[in-house]
């Protein structure tokens, strides 16, 4: 009939329900002992109205548990997007530097995996922590006010369970954060091999990245199974060390009674409340591998978002103007660790319009500089002017605005042509697309697909051939139309037809602005107007083709190197 196994799951029937039974249970005594003496009845109008108050309380009950459930989804998850949108905006503001020691893999795991444990565990044990804390407390109180010696036999477990907990979560927490770590380099490293299994493939690396993986993926099963082992030992002590209070509370029980210091139905639902008691301490070590889970996922997310952050644009910037290209870089000193400078007193002034070809050996710090010119990195000292103004005291959307880059990595996100062209330059119009495109001598190409500038392409833009994604990158370039143009290399994916068909919309490109062209080619930038000739980060040699090969020098040597392989070839 009126059972105290159909609230179990209710906090407010918890707390009150075995009270309320009470008196029920001790009416329906004294009734059968009247019955039984032919002195009365059962009062079943008494029992009904004790039933009709169970089924309210019911009724309240599931009431508050959908409020509770909206409540507790609405956090979680306004939690997870808070903490993503806070990762994203980190993101945005962090130095490449970061990035350069970190793999992508690992920075993915912390917004996707991590911040997805923790709206998980706030959803799921949020609020049984809350339930259960407030069961005990409210258990607690009834306890007090049916009897004060049964409930300090009942509480005098709770110290043992804490010890029993913390002594766990101490030694289990180092696992935990051991796994979520496990996990960032396991999802790191398959996020590399997926990005470049073509090339894994051609050199016969499966088996290397296999025993890679293996030893990632054993790492974090070690660090796994231990940490759900030991957190999972939690629940079964404090059964045991709860199960000691509730028989230490049925023998004090039975020894009131028999000396009547306590009525039958109190007993019963002490006995309940101790149970009761216990329940929500148990569910509680149930919920700490998850919450431990939890911590160790929110330690990795607020590492990421306390990392220290590229320099602040300047309080007071310089406002937007017209720019002419004037370029000068004085005393530059810069190295990507403090401890290896790479650019050595590098200084060099570029008049407006001119077009610098920068050369030199790999490693001879020519991408370096133009990274430096984009203030991707920040200079160990010296300065770099833009008609005069420091870089410093320019917003970075400014200075970044004005300049373009079309770099050796050509790079291209899902989604239509027309969208990937107009990322730098939002506004354009179609039929400006049209003519950037023709100046990159890649609209018959488009006009060639099925769906023209509205071919979507592939997350990994496979569906279209390296040198054809190089060729859209240079029209976006072209449709950005910039002051000041970076070419890195900006024609390394090309045949050499199409190079010279690039090369000839370039030097259309580029009249009238201030260019720096990275080439490896020496035989297209012959017509610079300066050549910068590096070499272990600084200036070698500089001046004009003709001159340098005059001189018979570093670059002569370059130039001829590569004329004779031409040769032979």
């Amino acid at each position: 009939m009126c059972s105290s196994d159909l609230g179990s799951g209710s906090t407010v029937f918890t707390i009150v329900g075995p009270k309320i039974l009470a008196k029920a249970t001790d009416k329906l005594s004294e009734g059968i002992m009247a019955k039984v003496t032919n002195t009365g009845g059962i009062d079943f109008d008494y029992i009904g109205m004790i039933c009709l108050i169970l089924v309210g309380f019911y009724l309240v009950s599931a009431l508050f548990s959908f409020i509770q459930g909206f409540v507790t989804s609405s956090i979680s998850q306004k939690v997870a997007y808070d903490l993503r949108s806070s990762l994203s905006k980190k993101m945005s503001r962090m130095p490449l530097s970061y990035f350069d020691r970190h793999s992508s893999g690992d920075t993915l795991s912390r917004v996707t995996n991590d911040i997805d444990t923790i709206a998980q565990s706030l959803n799921q044990s949020l609020s049984q922590v809350i339930t259960s804390s407030v069961t005990v407390v409210g258990i607690f109180i009834m306890m007090l006010t049916i009897s004060v010696k049964m409930t300090l036999i009942a509480v005098l477990v709770l110290p043992l369970s804490m010890l029993l907990i913390m002594f766990v979560m101490k030694h289990s927490q180092k696992y935990f954060s051991r796994q979520q770590k496990s996990l960032g380099d396991v999802n790191g490293h398959i996020e590399e091999m997926y990005s470049a299994h073509i090339i894994v493939k051609a050199f016969n690396g499966e088996k290397q990245s296999m025993q890679t993986f293996e030893t990632y993926n054993k790492d974090l099963y070690q660090s796994a199974w231990k940490s759900q082992f030991l957190s999972g030992l939690m629940m079964p002590l404090t059964q045991f060390i709860g199960n000691l209070g509730y028989v230490g509370v049925c023998i004090l029980g039975g020894y009131l009674a028999m000396r009547q210091e306590i009525a039958l139905g109190d007993i019963q639902s002490f006995i309940t409340y101790t149970r009761n008691f216990t329940q929500p301490i148990n569910q509680i070590s149930q919920s700490m591998n998850t919450l431990q889970s939890t911590a160790a996922a929110a330690e990795r997310v607020f590492e990421f978002l306390d990392q220290p952050e590229q320099l602040p644009d300047s309080t007071a910037p310089v406002s937007n103007q017209e720019t002419i290209g004037q370029v000068s870089f004085e005393n530059v000193v810069f190295g990507y660790e403090p401890d290896k400078t790479i650019i050595h007193n590098f200084s060099m002034y570029v008049k407006p319009g001119q077009t610098v070809a920068i050369v030199g050996p790999t490693g001879a710090g020519k991408t370096t500089i133009v990274k430096l010119l984009m203030r991707f990195y920040e200079l160990n000292s010296g300065a770099i002017y833009i008609d005069g103004v420091n870089i410093k005291d320019m917003k970075r959307s400014d200075l970044r605005s004005k300049v373009g880059m079309v770099l050796q990595d050509a790079w291209l996100f899902e989604g239509t042509i027309m969208e990937n062209l107009r990322f730098g330059k939002q506004s354009a119009t179609y039929q400006q697309v049209i003519e950037a495109c023709k100046l990159a001598h890649v609209d018959h190409f488009i006009h060639t697909l099925d769906h023209g500038y509205q071919t979507m392409l592939g997350n990994d833009t496979s569906n279209i051939s390296q040198g054809q994604k190089q060729l859209l990158t240079i029209a976006r370039a072209f449709l950005a139309d910039p002051s000041i143009l970076i070419l890195d290399e900006a024609t390394s994916s090309v045949d050499t037809r199409t190079e010279i068909l690039i090369q000839k919309g370039m030097d259309e490109l580029m009249k009238g602005r201030t260019s720096f062209v990275i080439a490896h080619r020496l035989s297209t930038i012959r017509d610079a107007d300066l050549i910068l000739v590096m070499k272990d980060g600084d200036i070698f040699e500089q001046g004009r083709h003709e001159e340098l090969l005059a001189k018979k020098g570093f670059y002569a040597d370059l130039y001829n190197s590569q004329f004779d392989k031409m040769q032979t070839a």
